[in-house]
C-alpha cells in the first residue's frame, strides 16, 4: 500500500480514501493503478460486506492532476490511448466490484472525480459540495467516465452538463438523482455509517447478487429471455444456504446467521 490511498477496515467495511489533499485528491497514473489494485483485491475478500470511497482534505476529487496533464502534452496518440485505457480499466474495476460501494462526497467533485462518484452504488454528498464535468472547457470530453456518468446522472442531464461544463450543486445533483442522500457536512459520516449498517444487516450473497442484477437489467428489453433469466436467479438464491437461512430465520422470528454474534 502506498500513501496515495488510505485503506482501513472497520469490521466488515473497508474505507478507501484518496490521500492527496495537497493537490485536491487529483489523480494521476499512479493513483489510477493503485485504485485498480485496491478494488480488485477488495472484491475478492469474502469477509468484507461494503466499501466506502472518500477523500481526505477539503474536497473529494478535483479530477486530473495538473502535472499529469502537462506530461500529456508530449504523449503520442499511442501513449494517450494506453493512458486512457488504464483509466477506463480502473473505472470498470470500481463499477464491477462485487461489493456495494458507498461514495462519500464533500467539497468539489470534478471531471474524473465525477466518474468515481458515478461508479458508486450509493452516493452521499455534503450540502455545499459541487459537481462539474469540466472537460469541454479544456477542449476535451468526458469519454472514459461517460458510460458511468450517463447511467448515474441520466441522459438528459448529461446532455446539458457534458456540453456546458457548468458547475452544479449537491442539491441539484440530489434533485437529478445522481446523489442519493444529501447531508449536512457535520452529519456526513453519520449518514454514511447508517448506510453501511443497513448493507451489513442484509444477506451478503443477496447484496452482491442484487448489485449485479441491477447492472444486468439496466436497459434490457423485458422479453422471454429476461423473464427466464430472472426466474432462474430467484430460484438459485432460494435454494442457496443463505436463502434458506434467511427464510427460516424470518419464519422463526430470529436473527439470521449472518447477524449472529
Amino acid at each position: 500500500m502506498t500513501d496515495l490511498i488510505d485503506l482501513r477496515r472497520e469490521g466488515a467495511v473497508a474505507h478507501v480514501y484518496l490521500n492527496r489533499p495537497d493537490v485536491r485528491n487529483a489523480f494521476n497514473s499512479e493513483v489510477i493503478a493503485e485504485l485498480t489494485r485496491v478494488f480488485s483485491a477488495l472484491g475478492c475478500d469474502e469477509a468484507l460486506r461494503a466499501v466506502v470511497l472518500g477523500g481526505h482534505g477539503p474536497v473529494f476529487c478535483a479530477g486530473a492532476d495538473l502535472n499529469w496533464m502537462r506530461s500529456m502534452a508530449e504523449y503520442t496518440w499511442d501513449d494517450n490511448r494506453a493512458d486512457a485505457q488504464a483509466l477506463a480499466d480502473m473505472l470498470w474495476t470500481l463499477y464491477s466490484c462485487p461489493l456495494p460501494v458507498v461514495g462519500r462526497v464533500h467539497g468539489d467533485c470534478y471531471a474524473g472525480g465525477m466518474g468515481l462518484a458515478a461508479c458508486c452504488d450509493v452516493l452521499v454528498a455534503a450540502e455545499g459540495a459541487h459537481f462539474c464535468l469540466s472537460e469541454a472547457r479544456l477542449g476535451l470530453l468526458p469519454a472514459t467516465i461517460g458510460p458511468y456518468v450517463v447511467r448515474a446522472l441520466g441522459e438528459q442531464a448529461s446532455r446539458r452538463y457534458f456540453i456546458t461544463a457548468e458547475r452544479f450543486s449537491a442539491a441539484e445533483a440530489h434533485r437529478l438523482g445522481f446523489v442519493h442522500v444529501l447531508s449536512a457536512p457535520e452529519a456526513l459520516d453519520e449518514q454514511v455509517g447508517a448506510l453501511t449498517q443497513a448493507l451489513v444487516a442484509n444477506g451478503p450473497a443477496a447484496v452482491r447478487a442484487s448489485k449485479r442484477l441491477v447492472q444486468d437489467l439496466s436497459g434490457r428489453t423485458i422479453d422471454d429471455d429476461l423473464r427466464v433469466d430472472t426466474a432462474r436467479r430467484i430460484a438459485d438464491i432460494r435454494v442457496s444456504p443463505e436463502g434458506r437461512e434467511g427464510i427460516q430465520s424470518f419464519l422463526a422470528r430470529r436473527k439470521p446467521a449472518w447477524l449472529a454474534p
